[in-house]
């Protein structure tokens, strides 16, 4: 496992030094929903399309072969599987794969559940035992970073949704709305993501 983290980081970290960011997984085209009852439980699924910007980077500027670029792949494709979260993975091309990764448990145990790791981390619930309170959140990227991964020709468009039974403290979801059939309390918050500058989905909810 060392050897194979120390080849990627061989491949990746020149790029991760220039972004500033810790990990450079870039959610390209997705649909992600989370839900969190009251009693802390949680589901959580991501479905779409990640780039490795690196990849894609060193691709484009013809900096990385088809044999790297294959041996790069492998690599990224045993370490999603690694996780038993990861129901598929498939390369696609130019740095680019599709992902479906689910997973479920009892959050008030395990603190913090981060897709796809804590140093890669593209969504994220954590819980504060202190307060009872729980966030999700997506990874906030400066104006910067977001402007050169643009320029780079990535972009990102998707929609999370964030269904709960908690008391919702605060929020900057595009669109809310009630589940009646799901319970009086449900409601469903909707983040739809058009484009790489758009605000970092964020919600604060409280289980007690």
């Amino acid at each position: 496992m060392k050897t194979m983290h120390r080849a990627l980081l061989r491949y990746f970290l020149p790029l991760v030094i220039t972004l500033g960011v810790s990990g450079c997984y870039l959610p390209v085209r997705f649909d992600a929903e989370v839900e969190i009852s009251r009693q802390g439980y949680y589901e959580f699924f991501f479905d779409g399309y990640i780039a490795r910007v690196e990849l894609f980077d060193g691709l484009n500027k013809g900096e990385i072969s088809r044999e790297e670029e294959k041996e790069q792949m492998e690599l990224l494709k045993t370490d999603f599987e690694r996780d038993s979260s990861t129901k598929s993975f498939k390369y696609i091309k130019r740095g680019h794969f599709h992902v479906n990764w689910q997973k479920k448990g009892d959050l008030v145990k395990v603190k913090t559940v981060t897709f796809y790791r804590r140093n890669e981390n593209m969504v994220s619930i954590s819980y504060n035992s202190t307060t009872g309170r729980v966030q999700v959140a997506g990874r906030s990227l400066s104006r910067k970073q977001r402007r050169t991964l643009h320029d780079m020709g990535l972009g990102m468009t998707g929609e999370l949704r964030v269904i709960t039974d908690t008391n919702v403290i605060a929020h900057n979801a595009t669109s809310v709305k009630q589940l009646p059939k799901r319970g009086a309390r449900y409601k469903m918050y909707t983040w739809e993501i058009k484009n790489i500058f758009d605000k970092t989905p964020s919600i604060t909810m409280a289980l007690r």
